[in-house]
Formats: structure tokens, sequence, C-alpha cells
């Protein structure tokens, strides 16, 4: 089956893929989306994909918005942490993504998982409280719950769904504090929550690198 990512083409996307060779098989293999963060793009979360079941298509998106030449993220500007609301489009963006996966590869997967980093890692949170019938997993990876989640609480939009956070006690970036109440806020919307920290920044370390494989395994 293919392991070096290789270019997709949809229409209005710009994304890397990793596609199985049993692409077409009942039930059709699981679908990941690999979200990157701030000034980032498609390539950079493929270091992800080496822990990640050789059967799952993987997609990588290139965000949105391109606030410098060459990097790109999910909201135009960058505020202190974007909020829910300022991400609505992108979103939108992505269920036009898993209409295009549908309509070129002939490929229905059902929910999918989420892998984000950092702003990623906030837009993959805020797609599933959205929408939360699109998704099975998500592994929120350095990243951030973004604010406005609150008046979903009743709700319980997370209920069954399954959520890896990854973190680093040294991250100046999003600091750990806010990562431990984003986990708390998780579980109150209903989401299985497993927590992994490590003495690390504002990357995945190898102790997390680990525990991310041993989720989706």
């Amino acid at each position: 089956m293919t392991i070096k990512p290789l270019p997709l083409a949809l229409p209005g996307w710009t994304a890397l893929a990793r596609i199985p060779e049993a692409i077409y098989p009942a039930p059709p293999p699981p679908l990941t989306l690999l979200l990157h963060g701030w000034l980032g793009d498609e390539t950079v979360t493929w270091v992800f994909a080496s822990r990640l079941p050789k059967h799952h298509l993987l997609i990588a998106p290139r965000a949105l918005y391109e606030p410098e030449p060459g990097r790109y993220g999910w909201v135009p500007r960058l505020g202190e942490f974007p909020t829910l609301t300022s991400f609505q489009p992108a979103i939108e963006s992505l269920l036009d993504l898993l209409e295009k996966v549908k309509a070129n590869l002939d490929h229905d997967p059902g929910p999918i998982n989420l892998i984000g980093f950092s702003q990623g890692a906030a837009l993959a949170h805020a797609f599933a409280v959205s929408h939360p019938h699109r998704v099975t997993a998500i592994a929120g990876l350095a990243g951030f719950v973004p604010p406005g989640l609150e008046p979903h609480l009743p709700a319980q939009p997370l209920a069954g769904k399954r959520i890896f956070l990854a973190h680093g006690t040294e991250d100046q970036t999003v600091p750990i504090e806010m990562a431990r109440a984003g986990a708390s806020l998780l579980q109150k919307l209903g989401a299985s929550v497993t927590a992994c920290e490590d003495q690390v920044g504002h990357k995945l370390g190898a102790k997390c690198f680990r525990a991310l494989g041993e989720f989706f395994a």
C-alpha cells in the first residue's frame, strides 16, 4: 500500500493523501484528516502518519487562508485564541472537503477521525461540537479548545466520542493550564478523554507520540 503521501486532486483544494490499496472494500477504510497549525501547510502533519493504521485513508488539506506567503491558517488572522465563531468558515470548508472526497474518490467513509496540531486541534474540536455525527475520534496535539463551546454543554454533543490530548508541560504557546482546562471542558461535553503530558515545548514528545499510536491502534 502507498506509504509516501501523494498530491490529491480535489477541486478547490491543495492536499496530500496516503491512499490504501484496498480503498473500496465494504465497509470502506476509515478516513483520517490531518489538520496543520497556524502558518503550517499540508506537509507538516505527515510526521504523525507513521503512528496511524496503514489501512486508514489519510488526507492532509492546506488551510483556507494565507496570512504570509507560503504559510497558511484556518482563520484569516491570529487573535489570541480563535473562537468557535471564527472557525465557522473552516468548519464549512471541511464539510466541502468531505463531499469532494466522496465524489472524486467514490469513497464514503462515514464518521471520520480528526488529528490536529495547535490551531488544527482547535478546529478539530470546533468541527466535532458543530457536527458530532460526522466524527468518531479526535487527537488534539499541542492544541486548545476554542472559546465559545460552553453553550453546547447541556446537549453533550461529544457523548460517545473518543479524544486523545497530548501537550507539553513547557509549552509557551498554549500553556499547559489551558490544555488541562480544555480537557475538563471536553469531558463535560460528553467526550471520553485520554490525556498525555510530556516535558517538552510546543510539540509532540516521544512519550505522547507513542501514546498517539496506541490510541488509534
